[in-house]
């Protein structure tokens, strides 16, 4: 599949940012290493670990990295687990101790990765969480969206196009990863304000994009009275718009999701998928190497939120022509 670029849109809803301090480098017990570096004006290495490098999401993830290495004159480098592996992710993260002047990081399980980002701060490594957040770390500040609020202005847009009733399937690639949870809790939120609503079912379909839309199908099969299918990421999104298009379910069955993909944008444009809320996810990428490089060279840091923006058929020529 073609990987189309994001439109860093300005947010159609703004989601706030958790308050706290901005974080300072006189505060922070920087390595003496990295602090000769900075001092020296040698070029930084910035590691962006993300929980799943072999998704499909990834690529907007890395542009935004390698924009940001560009723009900020360091080595930024994308890294993560095949699969969403804690493990994996840990090791990795361990082996690159002595390598990274900053770490950014998007959690496989933020109980798992929480002791690991505290232990790397405790080395003077600055770390910075984005995509998911990871509130139970020390971690200096996080780039992206509200997690739970995304799900809740999902789950608003579900009620809507099902005017307040039917029957919904909630799909998700894993659905024991913190951001899906988080997600899922805001999804399910909003769904109870709509009392002609039931979820049916979440349904967790695994990353294989074959093994995701055969899971939504037997799913359909098993369930024929839902009328709604809510997906909490960019994957199974696309795979439940197939699905419509498919068993010529367009407007009996209405589809919301997350992401840009190509084939996301053209099943909205078709009328397959109802709606879709993208996360900026280059935008995500770009902050977490650019607070790191802030903050070791002196700026104060806080979170950034990357805001929501919802696409439908009546705008998502925005992004077509893209």
């Amino acid at each position: 599949m073609k990987i189309r670029h994001l439109v860093l849109a300005a947010a159609i809803v703004l989601l706030p940012a958790a308050a706290q301090a901005a974080s300072k480098v006189g505060d922070f017990a920087l390595a003496d290493r990295i602090k000769a570096k900075v001092a020296s004006g040698a070029p930084l290495d910035i590691y962006v670990s993300y929980h799943d490098v072999s998704n499909e999401f990834a690529p907007f993830m890395k542009a935004g990295v390698e924009k940001a290495g560009a723009e900020d004159k360091v080595n930024a480098r994308f890294v993560g687990p095949v699969g969403a592996n804690a493990d994996g992710q840990i090791s990795e993260i361990e082996t690159l101790m002595g390598k990274m002047d900053g770490l950014a990081i998007s959690s496989v399980s933020s109980d798992a990765l929480a002791p690991v980002i505290d232990r790397v701060l405790a080395a003077g490594i600055p770390v910075v969480t984005f995509n998911t957040d990871n509130p139970g770390s020390k971690r200096l500040a996080f780039a992206g969206q509200d997690l739970v609020q995304s799900g809740r202005e999902a789950g608003k847009l579900m009620a809507k196009v099902l005017d307040g009733k039917g029957k919904v399937l909630i799909t998700t690639i894993d659905a024991a990863a913190q951001w899906s949870l988080d997600r899922e809790k805001g999804a399910r939120e909003a769904l109870k304000d709509s009392p002609g609503i039931e979820v049916v079912n979440t349904l967790n379909t695994g990353t294989d994009p074959q093994k995701i839309y055969s899971e939504i199908e037997n799913a359909m099969l098993a369930n024929p009275s839902v009328t709604g299918v809510l997906s909490l990421e960019c994957c199974s999104t696309p795979a439940a718009g197939t699905w419509v298009k498919r068993n010529g379910a367009t407007g009996k069955v209405k589809v919301v999701g997350f992401d840009l993909l190509d084939q996301t944008v053209q099943l909205v444009e078709e009328g397959e998928i109802q709606a879709t809320i993208d996360q900026a996810p280059e935008k995500q990428g770009f902050a977490a190497v650019d607070l790191l490089v802030k903050f070791l060279k002196g700026t104060p840091i806080d979170n950034v939120d990357t805001g929501v923006k919802v696409y439908a058929k009546d705008n998502i020529a925005e992004v077509a022509k893209k």
